[in-house]
């Protein structure tokens, strides 16, 4: 699974004009999940985790040492297969490397629900839907998770 997770002020996902999910507490962060066909739940769990505990936001001497637990912040996740694109033939990107949705909604959706296990307030987009994505990255501060790249 691939992650890219942006600390944020302010975040919100748009279908159809109707607002269906929104950062809040905030601070905290917009993940953007990307799912691949060999993808396990294990490894949305492993990703749950990482994002909750990532010590990325400010303590009070300013050094970043909290996690989004520490912050009380909430989570905006949505679901993004581009994150698998393959550009190594041509300037047009093959999709081939990410999962179907019957294998990834189901992963996104455990991401979600390991996060709000550990307390993390979490919205979402919608799975397969045009959205639009607003946020204001804060920082900027945005990090790349792979679970292929951790140790087992």
């Amino acid at each position: 699974m691939r992650a890219v997770v942006q600390r944020a002020t302010r975040g919100q996902v748009t279908v159809d004009a109707e607002i269906v999910g929104e950062l809040s507490p905030s601070p905290g962060l917009v993940v953007l999940v990307g799912v691949g066909p060999e993808d396990t739940e294990a490894q949305a769990l492993l990703l749950a985790d990482k994002i909750a505990e990532l010590r990325i936001f400010a303590d009070d001497a300013g050094k970043t040492n909290r996690s989004l637990l520490d912050v009380g912040g909430g989570a905006l996740v949505i679901s993004q297969f581009t994150l698998f694109a393959d550009l190594r033939r041509g300037r047009r990107p093959g999709f081939t490397g990410a999962a179907l949705p019957d294998v990834a909604a189901p992963l996104v959706e455990r991401v979600i629900a390991a996060l709000r296990a550990l307390g993390v307030a979490v919205q979402g987009g919608r799975f397969g839907a045009d959205m639009q994505v607003e946020l204001v990255n804060d920082g900027p501060f945005t990090i790349l998770l792979d679970t292929d790249l951790w140790p087992n």
